[in-house]
């Protein structure tokens, strides 16, 4: 019976701290649109000037920044994010039209180069995240077009998820090496 109760409470104890939200995920859980969909990442829509001490505080290294400047006129996002000690890169990304192969190269780069340090990945509503994710889980990571857009959607696409389909339809079938896997 003992036995019995103490195995009980060690599977609670197990269970409760497996579900519990890390550190990071607690501090960052008011970000709009905010995922956590890979280790050491973290998928948001747009910033405000009051949310940087919160990225600083949570142990974010980098931002990845896929909007305009101009979606943001009162606010230098690059400024504030710099002057907290974190890096900043800007990836602007208008909408469907920027969906292409050498911007998803360019943002596979910024992912490899932040490693393991922990990055926060945004846009206005997370859905150029999600979509930018999804191509480059398809061009990059090889993987097929359900899994990239199962993968896109983790990390916040909706309404580019027709564009990406399109994109990776065509990318596909269009003979070049480009739909293949490339080396890192």
């Amino acid at each position: 019976m003992l036995r019995s109760l103490l195995l009980s409470l060690v599977l609670a104890m197990a269970v409760g701290s497996a579900t519990a939200a890390a550190p990071e995920e607690a501090a960052m859980a008011g970000l709009p649109h905010v995922a956590f969909p890979a280790p050491h990442r973290v998928a948001s829509g747009r910033l405000q000037a009051g949310d940087i001490a919160t990225l600083k505080h949570a142990g974010i290294r980098q931002v990845i920044d896929l909007s305009l400047d101009s979606e943001t006129p009162g606010f230098d996002e690059a400024a504030a994010v710099r002057a907290a000690g974190i890096g900043y890169h800007n990836l602007p990304i208008r909408g469907a039209g920027d969906l292409t192969r050498a911007r998803v190269a360019q943002f596979d780069r910024l992912l490899r180069d932040a490693g393991d340090q922990l990055t926060l990945v945004h846009c206005a509503s997370s859905n150029r995240v999600g979509a930018m994710i999804a191509l480059r889980a398809a061009l990059i990571d090889g993987r097929s077009s359900e899994a990239a857009l199962a993968e896109g959607r983790r990390w916040g696409l909706k309404s580019l998820e027709p564009a990406v389909r399109e994109r990776l339809q065509a990318w596909s079938g269009d003979g070049s090496d480009a739909a293949a896997p490339t080396a890192r």
